[in-house]
């Protein structure tokens, strides 16, 4: 038998998510068998449990989490035995269960073993631990599609709006090594030094400076890429420091759904505003993002932080310090030694 947690309506983490008992799956046709060692928890994860934007309630219930690391231990019929034995990364393990949206396999890494498509996987390097791998596909992929759909950045000055963040440490770490010039705002001292550590030049403090002007301090001109984790929030202020020809790359809203924008203000600017998410980046785009990820991780400059580590029991405690927000780094459910 195989510990799963999964969740039939949405709502509070102790109310909703249930530790259950299933048969360990048969892989099936086109699928492999992994045992998942590590399981990440992303704020979209926490969103979807939570049924952020009122969709519907789960048709079946929904096995929590998107990403996770493990090894595969069977292939099915028509999928490519070379993956069994080998240490993985997963991402998109739940498709689209929990955005009101068909697709994806819906299978989640909450569980001891998941069964999901080969494309849901990738190589996780000898050196990177079960629980780093558990933090990259959200947000590293998002992260390098944020940093890099627009072209290169070597010698760009960007913005990384919420620079400690999952994703925005990760898009940090990118950027620098591409050659950018990094800003990243944060919240806080300890906040800044994760993002300066991660290779951001000048580090902002949201809660006791004055964005805007000590951006364009920076930058006179402007700044030529933002990658935006609120944009209902910073619309106003990415529009007044973005330069001509600039993009905006907002993969969140949390503090408003329906968030106006200062067209004009942009249009002026020339500015191109790209709004990503993470179950409809291209699968071509994803390829190179992988790629991307584990010459990284084994060369050693793309390092996520996780702040905290939960077992499969207290897998509510692990939610809950995610929508909590204060937690400097990422959160792991570890199912290793759980």
């Amino acid at each position: 038998m195989a510990r799963t947690i999964e969740y039939s309506s949405y709502g509070p983490a102790r109310d909703v998510l249930k530790l259950v008992e299933r048969p360990v799956p048969k892989p099936s046709a086109g699928n492999v068998l992994v045992r998942v060692l590590a399981s990440g928890v992303n704020p979209s994860d926490v969103k979807k449990r939570a049924g952020w934007g009122n969709v519907a309630p789960p048709a079946r219930p929904i096995v929590a989490h998107a990403d996770g690391a493990g090894i595969v231990e069977a292939a099915g019929p028509d999928a490519d035995p070379s993956w069994v034995g080998k240490r993985v990364w997963i991402f998109n393990a739940q498709g689209s269960a929990g955005y009101g949206l068909k697709g994806g396999p819906e299978s989640g890494t909450a569980c001891d073993y998941t069964l999901l498509p080969a494309t849901c996987l990738a190589p996780l390097p000898d050196n990177t631990p079960y629980s780093t791998g558990a933090c990259l596909g959200v947000p590293a992929i998002t992260a390098h599609y944020a940093v890099f759909s627009d072209g290169p950045v070597n010698d760009k000055i960007v913005l990384v709006q919420g620079g400690a963040g999952a994703v925005g440490e990760l898009a940090v770490q990118f950027a620098a090594q591409a050659g950018a010039k990094v800003i990243a705002t944060v919240s806080s001292p300890a906040k800044a030094e994760i993002a300066r550590s991660a290779g951001a030049q000048w580090c902002i403090d949201r809660k006791k400076e004055d964005v805007t002007a000590k951006v364009l301090e920076i930058a006179p001109d402007g700044v030529d890429r933002i990658i935006e984790v609120d944009f209902g929030a910073n619309a106003a202020l990415d529009a007044t420091v973005l330069a001509i020809g600039g993009s905006v790359a907002s993969y969140s809203s949390p503090s408003d759904r329906h968030p106006s924008m200062p067209y004009y203000e942009l249009q002026m600017r020339a500015a191109i505003i790209r709004l990503i998410s993470n179950v409809r980046i291209p699968d071509s785009e994803i390829d190179k993002a992988i790629a991307a990820i584990n010459e990284g991780l084994t060369q050693g400059w793309l390092a996520p932080t996780i702040a905290s580590e939960f077992s499969l029991d207290d897998i509510a405690s692990a939610h809950e310090a995610v929508e909590h927000g204060n937690a400097i780094g990422q959160i792991v459910v570890d199912l290793e030694t759980s």
